[in-house]
């Protein structure tokens, strides 16, 4: 293991989305995390086999059984030994399998304790179901995505999953942990999405408060409105990504386009973006994508062509930065971000639920006598 979080021991409840993006976060920094999938979920599968369930990497999994008290147990004799743990279940799941804070604090005081939620512990919504896209709607997320007189397009589930989410969980367990080391004591991290996907919003309200930020979607700077921030059609059906959003960026998307020579409104005329926009719509697909990064890649234009996830790996800078990677033969991104001297990596592919278990416990300080009782009371897979 390397990594700026190699010593820190981690438990996860298994969960789907943010959770386990969370927890690979911290497994790709080093943190040794052992999932607890349900031992009913372990079935026969060939441990050769990889999953190419790619959020699990870079953990071992182990089966357990918690409407079993052994299995409950187990957890909390892990707890034990842990400098935290999460978990994404609805409010009070955890505190009625006997697993909740003051049950795991009463094991370890220092432990920090993770939960992952979409309307947060408390509050009318706390107990409802949802899914990301609910959480970005009500966070004021979800409305601003889209282009003028179209609805709202969801993102895929970026914001209120993954960036507002179990990579909030993420930092907020870290931080957490710093803190334990001076007071000795652990804390509850309450992470939901819809608090995550409206603190990554905090900058176009500012923007609105200020006057520069319509309520109309697709009419303002960054959210297709502008002709210089938008992507565009290429001759061979592909896009092209500009950004020119800088004075000096925008006049060189008018040299590189042709033009530079006319007389045209000023960048900032809010009324003549939508007939700017079409002059780049047709000038754009005048060539391919790749004629098109011939002649703008590398400039300050800020230029990029619109990849798909199968190119994106192939791209020149992205290969020579090694951005992806391939372990037992699935290609992914690589850990981030990266660090001078407590270099990253993944240490093993997704593991199948409870394909560890015997290992891992073993490891974390149980006895073969004791996993074969385990076993007995079917506590453990």
């Amino acid at each position: 293991m390397a990594g700026p979080l190699q010593g820190i021991k981690v438990i996860e409840i298994a969960g789907i989305g943010p959770g386990p993006f969370c927890a690979m976060m911290l497994s790709d920094m080093g943190a040794e995390v052992l999932r607890i999938d349900r031992a009913q979920n372990v079935r026969g599968l060939d441990p050769t086999k990889p999953s190419l369930d790619l959020l699990n990497r870079g953990r071992r999994s182990i089966g357990v059984d918690l409407k079993q008290p052994e299995g409950v147990a187990l957890v909390l004799r892990l707890v034990e030994r842990s400098d935290a743990l999460l978990e994404g279940f609805r409010p009070g799941v955890m505190e009625r399998l006997g697993l909740g804070p003051d049950a795991c604090f009463a094991r370890n005081p220092r432990l920090v304790y993770g939960r992952m939620t979409g309307w947060g512990q408390e509050g009318p919504l706390a107990s409802a179901a949802g899914h990301d896209i609910n959480y970005i709607a009500l966070a004021g997320a979800l409305e601003p995505i889209g282009r003028r007189g179209e609805p709202p397009v969801p993102p895929l589930n970026l914001v209120g999953d993954f960036g507002g989410g179990g990579m909030l969980l993420a930092f907020g367990i870290v931080c957490a942990l710093l803190e334990a080391r001076s007071s000795g004591r652990g804390q509850v991290v309450d992470a939901a999405m819809v608090d995550g996907a409206a603190v990554l919003m905090n900058i176009f309200h500012g923007m609105r408060q200020m006057g520069f930020w319509s309520d109309e979607r697709g009419t303002n700077l960054l959210d297709t409105g502008a002709h210089f921030y938008d992507v565009y059609e290429t001759k061979d059906g592909k896009y092209v990504s500009i950004g020119s959003i800088e004075p000096q960026f925008y006049a060189e998307l008018l040299e590189k386009t042709g033009l530079a020579g006319e007389k045209l409104p000023h960048q900032m005329d809010r009324s003549k973006w939508s007939e700017l926009k079409e002059r780049l719509r047709s000038i754009f697909r005048t060539r391919t994508r790749d004629e098109w990064c011939a002649i703008m890649e590398g400039s300050d234009v800020c230029f990029a062509p619109v990849l798909s996830m199968s190119e994106a790996p192939e791209h020149p800078h992205l290969a020579a930065r090694q951005t992806f990677v391939t372990i037992a033969g699935a290609v992914q991104a690589a850990p981030a971000p990266r660090f001078s001297r407590t270099g990253c990596q993944v240490s093993r592919p997704p593991a199948h639920a409870g394909q560890h278990t015997e290992e891992a416990l073993l490891d974390w300080g149980l006895s073969s006598a004791e996993l074969e009782g385990l076993r007995e009371k079917k506590a453990i897979a």
